[in-house]
């Protein structure tokens, strides 16, 4: 594969096997204009504050003769500390019989994750080694990024003494039944890719650490030497897969949560990229082979313990489908057993599970609520997507008084306190956590400003319009601006409509009195580029500047 050439690769945070990977399945120019906005040389103070509180971080790195593995490092909560924001410092060292053991050192290329199973929050930093001690380990920062919390399994941890008397190793070059059996179960892995071209110098090589998971099982054994999951949809970055078509060595990590043991293993990665097996994965848009060339079991060695895996916590009941425009549905629940629901911020997102014939897992998807936090219920506003499975079985299927299984709501694009104004920018359905945050802002923020802009095709594609003009109606610190890109000619500027075409930085900047103001950004990629780089040209800080991309 090729990666197309439109745009500097100089300045791409992605190397070419990402970007031919991009170029194939059609994102190429959707994701590299947010990338470069989202994709940064350094921890923002968040992420460093993250870290720190984290029992455990994912590490990808190379042995000594260059097969990637992925380890998890361990530590009482403050192992890990960031002294500054292109730094992070690890208390502690390998597992006692890594396979990564005496292969780090200064200079080596290391992919971390930070990943919190219980919040479902997670973030990746890639970079360098810049020293290594008995119990020390220290990095440097070449890139860091946020990643989306699907396919996560939630779970709490406790911290367990580890006995030398009470661990083992054992190596091995094909699985044996017990491993088997473990990685069938699992529903969690963790997986270490890189790119390394000799003497090329350049953040967008080097190591990753990256996530995968599912319902438990979807990793299928097909032999002893021989793996298959499905990839399902990401952020469209393709970090791995990247990594993979370029560089088909990999290594794969399976915790075995109740004790405390990890399974190592090491190989080479093929993609199926479309055939029947795909299709027989429900959700999935390729498969990742696995060949296995090494394996290594480190028994009772994680001084962590996590509980089983949460369900859902709570069966929820459809009380009212509303249809907001031609593509969107609006979907509210109540408890089932009639009881409160769990509180939420506004921002956050419902993930939700639907059990769908032909399919033998439930599947599982998150949208974000639109209905206002500790109004008793829970609202989602859905799209129909044409290739989305559950978006058109919840449009077309779902009835009012039918069951549905949730988790908690989470997510870390919230709406903050403060005293500033407040704007909101959304395009299509990105409109959704907004209602939610304005929703939240008129009830408990008084006299806040708030200035809402949205940008969308045309009135009978406008979801929650309706909703949004009342709320302004009703509220005299609310300003609204809206864009039709293409608007009927039923549609009339000025009622329907303020501007005609796509929400710009200029626009915003003629509706705004000033700049001195908080700013949530959500919608497609592109959108989210044009917007944030205009902010912060017109002297917005990107602190003040929360994003969220669908």
């Amino acid at each position: 594969m090729q990666p197309s050439t439109q745009f500097d690769a100089a300045g791409s945070p992605f190397h070419e096997g990402e970007q031919a990977v991009q170029e194939k399945v059609g994102v190429r120019e959707m994701i590299e204009p947010w990338a470069r906005q989202v994709v940064r040389s350094y921890l923002p103070n968040q992420h460093r504050e993250f870290y720190a509180n984290l029992p455990f971080v994912v590490a990808a790195a190379r042995d000594s003769d260059g097969r990637p593995w992925a380890t998890l490092l361990t530590g009482p909560i403050g192992f890990v500390e960031s002294p500054e924001a292109t730094q992070l410092q690890f208390a502690t060292n390998l597992l006692s019989g890594d396979a990564l053991q005496g292969s780090l050192s200064e200079g080596v290329e290391l992919g971390l994750l930070g990943i919190d199973l219980e919040t479902r929050r997670r973030n990746r930093v890639n970079g360098k080694l810049s020293g290594v001690g008995l119990d020390n380990i220290r990095f440097v920062v070449d890139q860091s990024f946020g990643n989306c919390p699907q396919y996560i399994t939630e779970r709490s941890w406790t911290e367990v003494p580890v006995s030398a008397a009470d661990t083992s190793v054992l190596r091995a070059g094909k699985l044996t039944q017990e491993m088997r059996a473990w990685i069938e179960a699992a529903d969690t892995l963790f997986i270490a890719s890189g790119y390394h071209r000799e003497n090329t110098e350049g953040s967008a090589y080097g190591m990753d650490a990256s996530h995968r998971g599912g319902a438990a099982g979807f990793v299928k054994v097909l032999s002893d030497t021989k793996l298959v999951f499905p990839d399902y949809a990401g952020n469209n970055h393709f970090n791995t897969i990247g990594n993979l078509v370029v560089d088909s060595r990999v290594g794969l990590s399976f915790v075995d949560f109740e004790n405390g043991s990890l399974l190592q293993i090491t190989g080479k990665a093929s993609i199926d990229w479309d055939s029947e097996e795909v299709r027989k994965h429900a959700g999935a848009l390729r498969l990742v082979n696995i060949e296995i060339e090494s394996i290594v079991r480190l028994a009772g060695v994680l001084p962590l313990r996590w509980s089983e895996p949460r369900g859902s916590i709570r069966s929820l009941r459809l009380t009212s489908k509303v249809q907001e425009s031609d593509d969107v549905v609006s979907f509210e629940f109540a408890a089932r057993d009639g009881g409160d629901l769990a509180d939420f911020d506004a921002g956050q997102h419902l993930p939700i599970e639907c059990r769908i014939g032909g399919h033998d897992q439930p599947l599982q998807r998150t949208y974000s609520l639109s209905s206002g936090p500790r109004e008793g219920r829970y609202r989602i506003s859905v799209k129909r997507e044409s290739q989305g499975i559950v978006s058109q079985y919840l449009h077309d299927n779902l009835k009012i008084g039918d069951i549905l299984s949730s988790k908690k709501p989470n997510g870390d694009f919230v709406l903050e306190q403060g005293t500033r104004p407040v704007v909101l920018i959304s395009a299509g359905i990105g409109v959704t956590p907004m209602v939610s945050m304005l929703r939240t802002l008129t009830r408990d923020a008084g006299n806040r400003p708030v200035y809402f802009v949205h940008g969308v095709r045309d009135g009978s594609h406008h979801p929650l319009a309706t909703e949004v003009r009342g709320i302004a109606e009703q509220n005299a610190n609310v300003q609204l601006l809206t864009a039709y890109s293409q608007p009927h000619e039923t549609d009339v500027q000025g009622v329907d409509y303020d501007e005609r075409g796509r929400v710009t930085g200029e626009m915003v900047d003629a509706f705004l009195p000033d700049h001195d103001a908080d700013f949530y950004l959500c919608g497609p990629a592109p959108f989210l580029a044009n917007i944030n780089n205009a902010l912060q040209k017109l002297g917005v800080k990107s602190e003040r500047i929360r994003a969220e991309t669908f």
